[in-house]
């Protein structure tokens, strides 16, 4: 146990596949203005792209356990890495808004959702007996901190010698990251001889597939989804991790450059502030996951959303200073995608282990969609009424909302169900 274990290779790899992937949704932000400039497209034009990005993004999720299950890890994560740079890449030479869409919303959707937080799970529980919700919890992090971690680059290239080059350091990046997962990403710790770290010494490296067991359908997913529907704990989650990404992902990722702008701030020290928070972000999700197993979960997501939805109310009416968005980045920050680890452990208590990762994959896509109806919405906002506050108090309701709806969940209906057979409704 002393020796590094390759399990942390894999761990590593794809922290900064995650990364790098998830850096491509951050960088449209501090776009905004750029390419309304040149070409002439509002906000809410731009917006729409970004909509759809989101919802692929978070479709993608149910189906991306299935299609690493199929073809391995490698080539999933080599050709995601690839369809982002080569979308962000093909980019440089577009001149009309389907161009925008196809390439920004189709391909970067797409390509970054084959990687979501399901990658994180699957290499987690195949490579990892201890550690691996320490190791859930970094991978989980590296989502939002690729997000927001480029932006201060991009944007003062954006300053000194245009957007597209901007582009280049994240298309750089996720070549680099392909290569590197090409040359060491192995699909199980059998591959090479190995335990998953921290297994007993008793445990077979060899661990076949159960016989007769047949290949997942990719009909599964919404079989699971069918049952799912039935269910109030599955609605209440998705319904509140709809609004996480509604007051995340979709809001502030997306729209906080051009809201500094609106109140005089430049675009550079806008997106410094982002890039606090996806530090913040980095130690607030791992904390999350520690509070998780020692909280109840839905304790946990109260406070989350109710601090979240007036931290939102207070924004239109801080002074927009860097000290004073400072202090928004530290607190928002840590709040920034904190629910995920008490939403994954509730959809676990709830639907057991056979079928939470799959359903929280549908979990998830309610976060994109969300993101999606806050992209596109506060763009519409901004276009249609000159200001993004009646979206941020939008946004601020509904987080008082869902920290509400989260009692709806009763501590009876968490505990795990009987075991989960394959193909059941």
């Amino acid at each position: 146990m002393r020796r590094w274990h390759y399990a942390w290779v894999i761990a590593g790899v794809t922290f900064l596949t995650m990364l790098s992937a998830s850096a491509a949704l951050g960088l449209p932000g501090a776009f905004l203005r750029p390419l309304g400039e040149e070409f002439g497209w509002n906000t809410e034009q731009i917006s729409t792209a970004l909509a759809i990005r989101f919802v692929l993004f978070g479709l993608m999720g149910p189906f991306s356990a299935l299609f690493i299950e199929r073809f391995g890890l490698r080539p999933i994560m080599a050709g995601a890495l690839l369809s982002v740079a080569g979308g962000l890449g093909l980019s440089t030479q577009m001149s009309e808004v389907w161009h925008l869409i196809l390439l920004w919303g189709v391909l970067l959707g797409l390509g970054s959702g084959l990687i979501a937080l399901v990658l994180g799970a699957v290499v987690a529980n195949r490579w990892f007996e201890q550690r691996r919700g320490l190791v859930l919890g970094m991978l989980t992090a590296s989502v939002a901190t690729g997000q927001l971690l480029f932006l201060p680059l991009a944007t003062w290239l954006i300053e000194v010698v245009g957007w597209r080059w901007a582009l280049m350091p994240v298309v750089l990046c996720c070549l680099l990251v392909a290569a590197l997962v090409w040359l060491l990403v192995r699909d199980h710790p059998r591959d090479l001889g190995l335990r998953p770290f921290g297994a007993h010494a008793d445990t077979s490296v060899e661990a076949p597939p159960a016989a007769g067991v047949a290949p997942m359908s990719f009909l599964e997913p919404l079989r699971l989804l069918r049952g799912a529907l039935k269910n109030r704990v599955f609605w209440v989650l998705f319904g509140t991790f709809f609004i996480c990404g509604l007051s995340t992902n979709g809001l502030i990722q997306t729209h906080f450059i051009a809201l500094c702008g609106d109140f005089g701030m430049a675009p550079l020290p806008a997106a410094s502030v982002l890039a606090m928070m996806g530090a913040f972000d980095l130690v607030g999700t791992i904390l999350s996951g520690w509070l998780s197993d020692r909280f109840d979960c839905r304790k946990l997501l109260f406070w989350y959303y109710g601090l979240r939805g007036l931290s939102l109310f207070w924004l239109p009416y801080s002074d927009f200073t860097l000290y004073g968005l400072g202090l928004f980045a530290m607190f928002y920050g840590l709040d920034w995608i904190a629910t995920v680890p008490p939403t994954i452990k509730l959809a676990g208590q709830a639907f057991g282990p056979q079928k939470a990762g799959m359903l929280f994959g549908w979990i998830f896509a309610g976060h994109q969609l969300g993101g999606a109806v806050a992209a596109y919405g506060a763009g519409l906002s901004r276009t249609l009424l000159l200001t993004y506050t009646p979206a941020l108090f939008a946004a601020g309701a509904a987080c008082v909302l869902a920290a509400l709806a989260v009692f709806l969940i009763r501590k009876s209906e968490t505990s795990p169900p009987p075991a989960y057979t394959k193909g059941a409704g």
